[in-house]
């Protein structure tokens, strides 16, 4: 069985992320479809408490009509279901509403279909383990900590294929 992650190990993984976020958020924002954006989008919202403007790039997989994200870090405490965010998705701007899934058995289903989908996933969660095996204790344990998924629900469909 696998070590769970330590502290210290995701102290750094918030620090790498800070500064891999900066340049990211610059490519994403281009106004034409990249390589880049065919699994990453950024995610603009207004903090609950500070009022500020915030992008957050992350990974999604289409799943139907909507998108998931896994939910890692506080940036979802900022979402709320009956309030739009824009994304820049594929080099354009939509309007999502989202759907923080916090249910453990969901939030497992999702992630394991998000897996299949897009085994590049698993570097980003730190649970998953090498052939996109997920540790159910940590899954469990960080859902308890404020893991989710976010279903979004875009306000119209955005063409698939490749970008």
């Amino acid at each position: 069985m696998s070590e769970a992650p330590t502290a210290a190990g995701m102290r750094r993984r918030r620090q790498v992320m800070r500064v891999v976020n900066v340049p990211m958020r610059q490519l994403l924002r281009l106004p034409f479809p990249t390589p880049l954006n065919r699994r990453l989008m950024l995610v603009t919202f207004i903090g609950r408490k500070s009022g500020r403007i915030y992008r957050q790039p992350v990974s999604y997989v289409p799943d139907g009509a909507t998108l998931l994200t896994p939910g890692g870090g506080r940036w979802t405490s900022n979402l709320h279901a009956d309030q739009p965010v824009r994304i820049r998705l594929r080099g354009r701007d939509v309007r999502a509403v989202p759907d923080v899934i916090q249910s453990g058995p969901e939030v497992r289903r999702l992630l394991e279909k998000m897996l299949t989908a897009n085994p590049r996933l698993a570097s980003f969660v730190p649970f998953v383990r090498p052939g996109e095996q997920i540790d159910h204790a940590q899954l469990a344990a960080a859902v308890e900590h404020g893991f989710c998924i976010v279903r979004w629900q875009l306000d119209h469909p955005v063409p698939s294929g490749r970008a």
